[in-house]
This record gives C-alpha cells, structure tokens and sequence, in this order.
C-alpha cells in the first residue's frame, strides 16, 4: 500500500504507524461510561473509515486517512489540526 503523504510524498505504509479511528470529542471528566465507549468502542464498518496515522519514519507528523477498509484503497489523506 502507498500513501502520498502531503509532507513528503508518495511512501510506503511500512513507513507509517496506523493509531486507530478517528473519534469524535473526548468526554468531559465524570461520565466514565461514555469515556469508556470513548476508548474501546468502535465502529469497525465495511467501507470507507477515517484513521489516524503517523509518519514515524518521515516528517513525524499525524495525518488522516480515508481508507476502505474492503480493499485498502486511500480515498484521501489529509492534514491533522494538530
């Protein structure tokens, strides 16, 4: 699988640290049920799914990526608001 990374260009995933779904807020403090969900709750659908990933052997920077899930394809790469 390649990415094009936006810093660096087209890589290798080998280059790239995968770190889950893109959730949405962080619960505030005090509703421990919701932070659960928050942490070990996923979707895990078929299709195309937003994830967080590094770039642990390039610019080190956080990227999302819009990936199926069904056949690996990247439907887009952005920039993380980091």
């Amino acid at each position: 699988m390649r990415i094009n990374c936006p810093y660096c260009g087209e890589r290798g995933a080998e280059e790239f640290s995968v770190r889950g779904e893109v959730a949405g807020s962080r619960p505030g403090e005090g509703d421990l049920d919701a932070f659960v969900a928050y942490v070990h709750l996923r979707a895990n659908e078929h299709g195309p799914t937003r994830e967080y990933w590094y770039h642990a052997n390039g610019c080190r920077r956080w990227l999302i990526l819009t990936r199926d899930t069904r056949d690996h394809a990247i439907l887009s790469v952005e920039y993380t608001k980091e």
